[in-house]
Formats: C-alpha cells, structure tokens, sequence
C-alpha cells in the first residue's frame, strides 16, 4: 500500500448539522447503497435542503456523514455549525482525537465519496497496525472545486490499538 494514501490527523470535537435518510440497502449491497446515497443527494439539492444548511454553515465544507444510529444505518447531508434548525435530522457530534484523513477529487462529489471510502475501508484500516475504527461517524468533506473537479476528504475517528 502507498502509505501517501492517508495521514493520521488530530482533530477537536465538532458537531455537523445534518439532514439524513435511513439506508435500506444491505450494507454489503455496494451498489444499492450507492444509489440511494446518489438518490438522496439528488433530493436535497432540488428541494433546497442543502442550500439552507449551507447558509448555516460556518465554512464552505459540505458534510456526507455515515452513522449507525440504533441498529440502523443512517446517511446525512450536512455542515459544521452551531446552529441548529426545526426539520433537522440530528446533531452529530464528531469526538476530538485521532482521525485517518484520505485525500482525493474526482468528477463528482458521489464518486469522490465512493473513491475516498474505497481507499479507506479497503486498503488504509484493514492494513493498519496501530490504529482501528471502533465505529462512531465517518464523513466525506467536499471541500470545493478546481480544474473541473470535485476536491476533500474522508475523516474516520480511529483509536490506538
């Protein structure tokens, strides 16, 4: 593996406000869940959802956030802010300490998601000595555009082993 992959990063706590959905697909259904992320994604961008989270934002990132939430996976669109409003779906609190970060672009912010959790559930945590995902949220940060592409990060809370 090509250890420029990844770096491991310390991070404080933040909260993302988010807007989610309940993934039915089963979770090893790549495919299904794919196309119900892009179905949702498509969703919130037509119906304003994102354009209203985004004017709440404290910064130009735009959250995907995967989270287990009792027994169910659950998919969010959402921003770093303190703010909170009425149709939220929750506040997900993201804890401080070590986070993997995996950098990239592509063409499109659902296929640097696929790209970026490809390289970090597929390659960077099942080689990892040192350090293991024990679950909690894991986000996709679409971080802006340049040269026709989709630029940011995927961020994984991982505990020393």
């Amino acid at each position: 593996m090509n250890m420029a992959n990844y770096t491991l990063e310390e991070k404080d706590s933040f909260n993302v406000l988010g807007i989610g959905t309940e993934l039915k697909s089963h979770y090893t259904d790549f495919a299904g869940i794919n196309k119900e992320k892009a179905e949702f994604w498509s969703a919130v961008a037509q119906d304003g959802t994102l354009d209203t989270l985004k004017d709440l934002a404290t910064n130009d990132y735009i959250f995907a956030v995967n989270e287990a939430v009792n027994g169910k996976m659950m998919h969010y669109a959402g921003v770093m802010t303190e703010e909170s409003l009425p149709e939220a779906t929750r506040i997900i609190q993201f804890p401080k300490g070590e986070y993997i970060v995996v950098k990239g672009e592509a063409k499109t912010a659902d296929e640097l998601g696929n790209q970026l959790a490809g390289i970090a559930f597929g390659q960077v945590l099942p080689e990892a000595k040192d350090f293991a995902y024990v679950g909690g949220p894991n986000t996709t940060v679409e971080m802006g555009q340049r040269d026709g592409l989709v630029f940011g990060e995927m961020w994984i809370p991982v505990v020393r082993k």
